[in-house]
């Protein structure tokens, strides 16, 4: 029996691209999920979340109650940390975007992830003093994952591919533990981060399928790692094709003509949807 879900951030209006992800896990679900993922505070609206229901009621979809909103799930993420931190791969780093971006630009080789430049590991190799001097005078940090120190302890890891990736990715695929360096899992002001409450929260709801776009096919091997280091079981991941616009990009939110909403309030039918997005 598959399990999946359909997992948006309420920060805006769902697009057809939302559209075809949610269609595309509840067809490869026995059972289908919905999860919000509303952990940017910041930008979470009430009124989006709202939206996001009665979008996908309207394309006929129905999911299973309750909803789980991440929100209400940071015990949970540092429950997650804590025990990373016990088997010592976590540190903390102090750096700001401006001291991370000029340290990559004195580098002439600096190695780069999905994501762009990684961190150069600037505060990994701060002392114990160096880290309480930082602490006690209030500079705002973030926790980091030790990749070089994951990677030892797990050895050789695979995720299971029955989607598409992007090149062309299909079966077993050897995981890179290395891809996104030492990746933040949480900051001071936000105590989780996308990867890691993702890899939580799919094997706290027991989904046994993840369905989304190619967009987020790297993000496998950095979650795949979380999964074997916080001893969580592996789903399998089925990443399908992109929705683009007529110019080959992805639809944004900020792209009012091809939101859900606005193509209902202009007599646009589900059928409509289904048929414009491939389905």
């Amino acid at each position: 029996m598959n399990v999946t879900r359909f997992a948006p951030s309420p920060t805006g209006l769902l697009h057809l691209g939302h559209a075809f992800a949610a269609l595309a896990a509840a067809e490869a679900g026995d059972r289908f999920l919905l999860r919000i993922e509303d952990i940017d505070r910041a930008r979470a609206r009430a009124e989006y979340e709202t939206a996001i229901y009665e979008d996908l009621a309207w394309l006929g979809l129905d999911w299973e109650k309750p909803v789980l909103r991440q929100s209400e799930r940071m015990e949970a993420y540092g429950e997650a940390l804590a025990f990373l931190g016990s088997r010592g791969l976590l540190y903390p780093c102090f750096c700001t975007r401006r001291e991370i971006a000029d340290e990559i630009t004195r580098s002439a080789e600096a190695p780069h992830g999905p994501d762009g430049p990684l961190y150069p590991g600037t505060c990994r190799g701060l002392s114990e003093t160096e880290r309480a001097e930082r602490f006690l005078g209030g500079i705002s940090f973030a926790l980091r994952l030790d990749a070089a120190k994951a990677a030892a302890m797990t050895g050789q890891l695979f995720f299971e591919e029955q989607g598409t990736g992007p090149h062309g990715e299909h079966g077993r695929i050897a995981v890179d533990p290395l891809a996104f360096g030492d990746v933040v899992l949480a900051r001071k002001e936000t105590p989780t981060s996308y990867h890691l409450a993702v890899v939580v929260d799919d094997a706290y709801q027991g989904v046994t399928l993840v369905t989304r776009g190619n967009d987020l096919f790297a993000a496998a091997h950095i979650q795949r790692l979380l999964q074997a280091l916080l001893e969580l079981p592996a789903p399998a991941y089925a990443h399908h094709r992109l929705i683009l616009d007529d110019a080959g990009r992805k639809f944004s939110k900020r792209d009012r003509a091809v939101t859900l909403r606005s193509l209902r309030e202009t007599g646009a039918t589900p059928e409509d949807v289904r048929r414009r997005v491939g389905f």
